[in-house]
């Protein structure tokens, strides 16, 4: 059973913000060649690593979600706001309870969709398979970090992880116990990445410089940032 985060806070950078991400993504496209071949008991078991990850560090993780939300009371966050933001107990168990519920799933990867056979007697199937490198852009809820990267790894996807500044710090003790499971199932850890600097440049360079590292955006949060991401990628997104 894992021992939970060894840190609660994204580690500081000083790199560029485009030479940053650039390797980022150059560290998830090279994860895309393990993660697409990665047998289903590998990923399930990455899973349950980091969720008892996350009950052995649920002090860690509420510490660390402690100084996002009084960070947001001083800036005046709205009562909505800091009840997105906000962890406690309870909801750090129904995190662990997503991450056990995703290795549940039945692995979508390998599934043959349709087949049939060519008079030359050959068999053509169309099987699904991973999309490749996934860019997720959220804002507030630090539980998105956890469900996320839980399912874009049980779908085989690499996943680049990019929340929103309020839960910066909730967010990083969440990704260290995605990463424990991670190393403890002997994935890269680079599997599951978390942009690790609030500075904004950083969504404009995942958006318009990354096309050959990332294969699909997908934003979840409010209308602007949606209309950000649709106006901006310059690669396909997944929105609504």
């Amino acid at each position: 059973m894992n021992t939970g985060p060894t840190t609660s806070a994204a580690p500081a950078d000083d790199t560029p913000v485009p030479a940053l991400m650039r390797s980022i993504g150059s560290a998830a496209r090279a994860a895309e060649r393990v993660l697409a071949f990665a047998p289903t008991m590998q990923k399930n078991q990455a899973l349950v690593e980091a969720a008892d990850a996350l009950i052995a560090g649920r002090a860690a993780v509420l510490e660390a979600n402690e100084l996002d939300s009084h960070a947001a009371r001083q800036r005046g966050l709205s009562a909505a706001m800091l009840d997105r933001l906000r962890l406690d107990a309870g909801r750090v168990d129904a995190i662990a309870s997503g991450l056990r519920a995703v290795a549940a799933l039945a692995d979508p990867i390998g599934t043959v969709l349709a087949a049939w056979p060519r008079p030359n007697g050959m068999r053509i199937e169309r099987i699904r398979v991973p999309l490749g490198v996934v860019g997720i852009i959220y804002e507030s809820r630090p539980n998105v970090t956890a469900d996320a990267g839980a399912l874009c790894l049980k779908a085989g996807n690499p996943v680049i992880l990019r929340g929103g500044s309020d839960s910066a710090r909730s967010s990083a003790a969440i990704h260290a116990c995605l990463e424990a499971g991670l190393a403890a199932a002997g994935l890269p850890k680079t599997c599951i990445q978390l942009v690790p600097t609030a500075d904004r440049a950083a969504v404009g360079v995942m958006l318009a410089e990354m096309s050959d590292c990332i294969d699909v955006i997908v934003p979840r949060g409010g209308k602007s940032l949606i209309e950000r991401v649709q106006r901006d990628a310059r690669v396909p997104v997944i929105g609504h």
